[in-house]
């Protein structure tokens, strides 16, 4: 399997601006953002869409959105949105599951 730019910034070899880690998620600030707070929350573990999901994955599904939680609480957001593109005609442009945590001002 080819590295995809997402298991290339959790190693560290593309920079990235990080809100939070754990061993488990990292949540990193979207190059290309569509609210005042938009950031990725990336599982560690290659997953390349929702529909690649496993029974054997259920607990890393709650944790990632747990983890969204935590990041929004720490960004101090009173609501925000979460988002998952599902397949290149559903929006999904790196093969890697990843959730989109969104929060304050929306831009068009």
């Amino acid at each position: 399997m080819e590295k995809d730019v997402f298991c290339s910034i959790i190693a560290g070899d593309i920079p990235s601006t990080r809100l939070q880690e754990d061993n488990s998620f990292v949540a990193i600030k979207d190059i290309h953002p569509k609210a005042q707070h938009h950031y990725l929350i990336i599982p560690k573990k290659h997953i390349e869409s929702i529909d690649d999901v496993e029974n054997s994955d259920r607990d890393l599904m709650g944790d990632m959105v747990l983890f969204a939680q935590q990041c929004a609480k720490t960004l101090n957001l009173e609501g925000y949105k979460l988002l998952v593109n599902v397949g290149e005609k559903g929006g999904q442009e790196v093969p890697h599951i990843h959730l989109h945590l969104l929060g304050g001002e929306f831009y068009r």
